[in-house]
C-alpha cells in the first residue's frame, strides 16, 4: 500500500512539472543565475558568508523573475523521481527519509550513526565525515536528490564504496576520478567494495551540483 502511494504522488509531481515545463525554456539568464545559486553556496561553506549570500540572493532574483513556472515545474519533476526511487527501495523502520526546501547537515566532528537514509532538497549543503559514522548494518544505502547543493563526504579507505553520480551542470570528484560539464555521469566503486567489513552505496542526482567525495 505504502509503494503503491509513492508510486501515485511520483507520477502527479512528475506530470504537474511537465505540464508546467510545456510552455517554459530554459534560458541563458537561468543557466546563468543556477551556476551563481552554486557558486554562492560554495562560498558559503568555505566561510565567506556575505559574498555567498550574496550571489545566491543574486541567483535567486534572476531565477524568480519571469522563471517562477520552471522552477516549480523542476521542483515537482525532481520530487517526483525522488518518490518513484522510494517506492522500488526495499525499507524497514530504521531508513531515514527527509524532503525539505533548504537543507544542510554537518555530520563528523563527533561520532554519528550511520544508516541507510534518503534526503531530497531544493538548495542544500551536506557534510558527511564517514571516519566518525558507526555503521548500523553491513551494507548501507544513502540517496541524495534535489535541485542545488554543494556535497562534501569523506569516506575512509578501509569502507567498501560504491557511487552513481549524476549532475546537469556542476562536477563530480571522487578521489582521483573527475567529472565536470554538463549532463556529467559517474560511476565508481572502490577496489575493496565486495570484501569489506562495510559498504555503502551512494546514488545521487541533482540539477546543479559540485560534489567531492574524498577517499581517507
Amino acid at each position: 500500500m505504502h509503494r503503491k502511494r509513492n508510486h501515485n504522488i511520483a507520477l502527479i509531481l512528475i506530470g504537474a512539472g511537465l505540464f508546467l515545463l510545456a510552455d517554459n525554456h530554459l534560458s541563458f539568464f537561468t543557466v546563468v543565475a543556477l551556476f551563481l545559486l552554486l557558486i554562492g553556496v560554495h562560498k558559503f561553506h568555505s566561510g565567506d558568508e556575505r559574498k555567498g549570500y550574496g550571489l545566491m540572493i543574486i541567483g535567486l532574483l534572476l531565477l524568480v523573475g519571469g522563471n517562477l513556472p520552471m522552477i516549480v515545474a523542476i521542483i515537482l519533476i525532481s520530487l517526483g523521481f525522488f518518490y518513484n526511487k522510494m517506492r522500488k527501495m526495499h525499507q524497514d523502520g530504521r531508513h531515514v527519509r527527509k524532503q525539505s526546501l533548504i537543507e544542510s547537515i554537518r555530520w563528523g566532528r563527533e561520532p554519528w550513526i550511520l544508516r541507510s537514509m534518503s534526503i531530497w532538497n531544493v538548495l542544500g549543503e551536506l557534510q558527511m565525515d564517514l571516519t566518525y559514522a558507526i555503521p548500523e548494518q553491513k551494507e548501507t544505502t544513502i540517496i541524495l536528490q534535489g535541485v542545488i547543493a554543494d556535497i562534501d563526504l569523506i569516506v575512509p579507505e578501509d569502507v567498501g564504496l560504491s557511487v552513481s553520480a549524476s549532475v546537469l551542470f556542476g562536477q563530480t570528484s571522487i578521489g582521483y576520478d573527475k567529472e565536470a560539464g554538463v549532463l556529467n555521469k559517474m560511476v565508481w566503486q572502490s577496489p575493496n567494495y565486495r570484501t569489506a567489513v562495510h559498504q555503502v552505496n551512494l546514488e545521487i542526482s541533482y540539477i546543479v551540483a559540485d560534489i567531492d567525495i574524498k577517499i581517507v
